[in-house]
């Protein structure tokens, strides 16, 4: 993962996401994973976000993914997880007969952040910076 930045700002932040489909149902398969992860890509190119790996499974999505650090990870995963469902019901409207509910994607999803440093060199960095 390179440095980034924008305007303002200079970073190197990712973010490992993971969230799975409504009632872990095994949607994820054929060409609803291929438009899956065609519109994710796409949503991530729109907003300037970098995707790094993307893995779509039968009932549930991993995701590594870049962005600067004014966009909170929760915007992330609404605007990505919204938009992609939206679309595939749209292009594959029997995925409604499945999820009875009317939700493709289950509310919960797991997000962590991906650094080139440790907790534990961050730590003893900011020790040695002391002025005492």
């Amino acid at each position: 993962m390179k440095e980034q930045s924008t305007k303002h700002t200079t970073y190197k932040l990712g973010y490992h996401f993971v969230w799975c489909s409504k009632y872990r149902k095994a949607i994820l398969t054929g060409e609803v994973a291929a438009a899956a992860e065609t519109e994710l890509r796409r949503l991530a190119q729109s907003n300037g976000w970098t995707i790094h790996s993307l893995a779509i499974q039968p009932d549930h999505v991993h995701l590594f993914l870049s962005a600067p650090p004014a966009i909170a990870p929760s915007q992330i995963a609404n605007t990505l997880k919204g938009a992609s469902a939206r679309m595939l019901f749209k292009q594959h409207p029997e995925l409604k007969q499945e999820l009875w509910g009317g939700h493709l994607w289950s509310r919960s999803f797991y997000v962590g952040s991906v650094g080139d440093m440790s907790e534990d060199v961050v730590r003893r960095y900011i020790e040695a910076q002391r002025h005492d």
